[in-house]
């Protein structure tokens, strides 16, 4: 019982945050940037096809967030993340060190590290999963081929993307800083 509510706790955290902060590029709610100035960000990290990928991040994080919160899909959710994270990882925050204080990859980490633990362990009992019994379907080497798919996915997103100059690389417009994981 204490393992189930734990693992819902962290589940409605983690997903509720990661599916707020894709609210917030997608409909511009909760003080976010909304989606012109989300594809200004991905313009500003290379990206050729900008606004298109700034909806498919946006959209990501709004679907694993919620995939999570709920508990539903076994591992989609948390690969889903991850991905999002390793492309944020690259683009924004590898250049500034691991230091969050520094605009660095500290938090990214740990939501892939937390992904990675639900990917393999599951939701638990107070989740859908459980409901559906999906949950005694999962077996930790579907978590694992999610966590993989999602280094294979990263490297197709950062594949459509032109290397940004020097100056411009990595930085993002202060306004959503402040409101994006990535």
């Amino acid at each position: 019982m204490l393992r189930d509510l734990s693992l819902l706790s962290a589940r409605l955290v983690l997903g509720g945050s990661i599916a707020a902060h894709g609210a917030q590029k997608l409909f511009g709610v909760m003080g976010g940037p909304g989606p012109e100035k989300a594809a200004q960000m991905m313009r500003s990290l290379g990206f050729r096809d900008h606004e298109r990928v700034a909806t498919m991040a946006s959209a990501t994080e709004l679907t694993s967030g919620s995939l999570i919160a709920l508990g539903a899909l076994g591992p989609i959710g948390p690969a889903m993340l991850a991905t999002v994270m390793l492309v944020a990882i690259e683009t924004v925050h590898r250049p500034k060190g691991y230091w969050n204080t520094e605009g660095g990859f500290e938090m990214n980490t740990m939501y892939i590290a937390l992904a990675l633990l639900l990917a393999n362990h599951g939701y638990g009992a107070f989740s859908i999963d459980e409901l559906t019994g999906l949950e005694h379907r999962m077996r930790p080497v579907y978590g694992w081929l999610g966590m993989i798919g999602s280094i294979g996915a990263a490297l197709m997103m950062l594949a459509q993307r032109e290397t940004p100059a020097q100056s411009t690389r990595g930085e993002m417009p202060a306004s959503e800083q402040a409101t994006s994981p990535a």
